[in-house]
């Protein structure tokens, strides 16, 4: 199915100051807002004026930055969050409601219409100061698909810009979103914003499952990060819908992404994931003989995108047990040798033999292929 839509709101300053290891400084928010709207996203979702002095301060530092993208911030759907929100020269309030039985037990203990009466009256002020307005659920896969059609369907009918769904606990599979999702744009005629936790690992999935069923906009975090095991990364999200409809990515400068993704995880004291899509170190470095020798002919058998669209460059590994004689090859022309078959055979034998105890460095490959070291 053709997603005929696609807009990110980028949740690093919100979601992301929800990672159990994160605690941005004004400054850091401040480069990481710059750097995503270098990168080009549309809107930067930022914690909630309420939560904290500082978060009220920096909310209204990052909104008065001279930003290509919109500043949303988060809040309860509290009248008194509301207007507190719409001070802080942000251009958005994102708004959310617990709908589930557990929320509506055992959190804010409200009924179906209480809902209803409280969202309308929230987003009918927001509207009054000119402001963006999403209505969301929250755990809303855990909510019944009757009480959501019946919020969502009075929301909408308020004409805000979005609504949203969120997968708050990770529970949901792509056919349950995609069912879910597409119920809800048959119901509503403003845009839908879906926010998918990771919990089972279906994060990104479920976003493109959600786009699939005419979902307009995904929240995405650096790396991912967030409550738990964190939402959709969005290294991992662009990965996704460059490999079907890159056409959808266009916009976006996808060279500013390795450098974004190290940043962030510099400031919340973790590595890049290892299988971190486009941005790990290892994202574009081949290894098997048979992968080698086949990426030396023609890199797109292994690679489905090209690294130097990320600014990245493809790394053919050599000195290993499980190296090939393709690679030992190029390897050794990549140093001016010439060599014959009969001696890249020889010396692939070599390698292998010596790296059984671990890897070779590429010092001491390099020796071993200019004859610095006896055979």
């Amino acid at each position: 199915m053709t997603i005929r839509a696609f807009k990110i709101i980028e949740s690093t300053l919100r979601e992301g100051e929800q990672f159990a290891r994160a605690h941005f400084t004004p400054s850091q928010k401040a480069a990481i807002a710059q750097m995503l709207d270098e990168f080009g996203v549309e809107y930067l979702e930022l914690t909630s004026p309420c939560a904290s002095p500082q978060s009220e301060a920096d909310l209204r530092t990052v909104a008065a930055l001279p930003l290509r993208a919109k500043v949303l911030t988060h809040v309860r759907c509290h009248l008194d969050d509301a207007r507190l929100a719409v001070t802080t020269g942000a251009d958005g309030i994102d708004v959310l409601f617990g709908t589930s039985s557990a929320m509506r037990s055992f959190s804010h203990g409200k009924t179906v219409d209480e809902i209803i009466e409280a969202g309308s009256e929230v987003v009918r002020f927001i509207q009054s100061q000119g402001l963006e307005v999403r209505f969301s659920s929250e755990d809303s896969f855990r909510s019944e698909p009757r009480d959501l059609l019946r919020v969502y369907q009075a929301i909408d009918r308020l004409h805000p810009q979005r609504v949203g769904l969120a997968d708050t606990v990770g529970i949901a599979t792509p056919s349950q979103v995609f069912e879910l999702v597409s119920m809800v744009r048959k119901a509503v005629d403003c845009d839908i914003e879906f926010h998918a936790h990771n919990d089972t690992g279906c994060a990104i999935a479920n976003a493109f499952a959600a786009l699939e069923a005419g979902a307009t906009h995904i929240d995405t975090t650096v790396l991912g990060i967030g409550e738990r095991n964190g939402i959709v990364p969005l290294s991992g999200m662009i990965a996704r819908l460059l490999s079907v409809q890159p056409e959808l990515v266009d916009q976006y400068r996808l060279e500013t992404l390795p450098g974004l993704d190290r940043m962030v995880a510099a400031m919340v004291g973790i590595e890049v994931p290892f299988n971190a899509a486009l941005t790990s170190e290892t994202a574009f470095h081949h290894k098997a003989g048979m992968h080698t020798n086949a990426v030396l002919n023609d890199p797109s058998t292994y690679e489905i995108f090209d690294p130097a669209r990320f600014g990245r460059e493809r790394t053919v590994m050599t000195g290993h047990r499980l190296t090939g004689r393709h690679a030992i090859a190029h390897r050794a022309s990549s140093l001016g040798l010439t060599l014959t078959d009969h001696e890249v055979r020889t010396l692939t034998a070599e390698v292998k033999r010596r790296a059984d105890s671990g890897p070779l460095t590429n010092d001491e490959l390099d020796d071993l292929l200019r004859g610095s070291v006896p055979a």
